[in-house]
């Protein structure tokens, strides 16, 4: 039987049930640290890229101003992170793990890293690499093409209808 070529749609609810599979599993490993899912993005981007202030965490989390604010509070109120006032902005605070943080988030990355390499097994390391590289071109498109038409929507107001009611 011949196997029919991909269809675009197809791809992409693949892709969302692959996410939303591996994002279970991910979730399952996380679990049973007390963490949620957004406290432990928050905790790890803290692990790689250090203090930062809590403005700059949250899009790299996606998380709004909103869930940012609750989410450290949060960690704060467990003492995984420290909240300090900017020595240049005093309007700005900045985030950094506490030692008990470090200590949590480090066990806790490494199972992460651990179940997401028993998910991978199934591909080659050239197929990862070529997944990498597809899902970043997608990636990359699906926020140029968002951008283009976000712009095109704010430029073209609805025009107005003249009604005499």
């Amino acid at each position: 039987m011949k196997k029919r070529p991909a269809d675009t749609i197809h791809v992409w609810l693949v892709l969302m049930k692959a996410f939303h599979a591996m994002a279970k599993y991910g979730a399952a490993g996380i679990e049973h640290t007390g963490l949620g899912h957004s406290d432990f993005r928050v905790l790890e981007v803290l692990q790689h890229k250090g203090p930062l202030p809590v403005n700059t965490i949250g899009p790299k989390v996606n998380l709004n101003p909103g869930s940012i604010s609750v989410a450290v509070d949060r960690l704060y109120s467990k003492g995984l992170v420290s909240r300090v006032e900017s020595a240049d902005d005093r309007r700005v605070r900045i985030v950094a793990l506490t030692a008990a943080g470090r200590k949590l988030i480090e066990s806790v990355f490494q199972k992460h890293v651990d179940d997401m390499a028993k998910v991978f097994t199934e591909l080659s390391a050239e197929e990862l690499r070529q997944l990498e590289s597809s899902l970043k071109k997608l990636g990359k498109r699906a926020e140029a093409l968002s951008s283009t038409e976000n712009l095109r929507a704010r430029t073209q107001r609805p025009r107005r209808q003249n009604r005499l009611d």
